[in-house]
């Protein structure tokens, strides 16, 4: 099966080299470039992509307002192109809509990977990027709540939540909490249901935001 992917960036050298890497993959086709969030809303209404890849900064409508528009029109799944520094946005981006994120100057096999793995249902890209990002980034998020939205959870289900929102893999967790890895999905996914979020980075924000885990260091 062939992953579509949409290249939404300003910088047309970045959408180049980006293009160049994907379309050397045969399993990856670039179906849209845009260098706005409006160009890339338009494209995408008449050709549609499994992936988007949403640069954050970009004249006229932002990588947020694209995001947001995108997720709730389309079922293209986005990952946030960012660095740690600049984008102070990128979590509000998450509960937008996109479904992860990651640092522009990834290796490119960690960019292929998570293109891969976001296509196959896995929202969780680069876990300890997530961890670490989210903990640079706290002071975008509110202040705790007292802990609305977890109060379904089983005290398994708030174990997996933690290590989730501590950047751990599904290996990993079966290993810290001595699971098999169907039953680590399944409880991902009943923790999803009962948080009500669209994917795992946004079961992470709302970890974060409700104070379940506060960021390290």
């Amino acid at each position: 099966m062939t992953i579509r992917v949409a290249l939404v960036d300003d910088q047309q050298l970045v959408r180049s080299g980006f293009r160049m890497l994907l379309e050397s993959q045969d399993d990856l086709e670039v179906v849209v470039e845009a260098g706005t969030g409006e160009e890339a809303i338009a494209a995408l209404r008449s050709t549609p992509a499994d992936v988007v890849l949403m640069d954050i900064r970009m004249p006229g409508m932002d990588g947020l307002a694209a995001t947001e528009a995108l997720a709730s029109s389309t079922e293209a799944r986005i990952i946030i192109l960012t660095t740690f520094d600049l984008d102070e946005y990128v979590v509000s981006a998450i509960k937008a809509g996109a479904s992860g994120f990651l640092l522009k100057d990834a290796p490119p096999e960690e960019l292929l990977s998570a293109i891969r793995r976001i296509h196959a249902g896995d929202a969780v890209l680069a876990p300890s990027a997530t961890r670490r990002l989210l903990d640079r980034l706290a002071v975008s998020l509110p202040e705790p709540t007292d802990g609305v939205g977890l109060e379904d959870l089983t005290d398994r289900e708030r174990e997996v939540l933690v290590l989730m929102a501590r950047g751990r893999t599904n290996q990993e967790i079966c290993s810290e909490l001595f699971l098999a890895e169907p039953t680590v999905k399944t409880h991902i996914g009943r923790v999803l249901a009962k948080l009500g979020a669209r994917d795992r980075v946004q079961a992470v924000v709302i970890a974060y935001e409700t104070g379940l885990v506060r960021p390290q260091g």
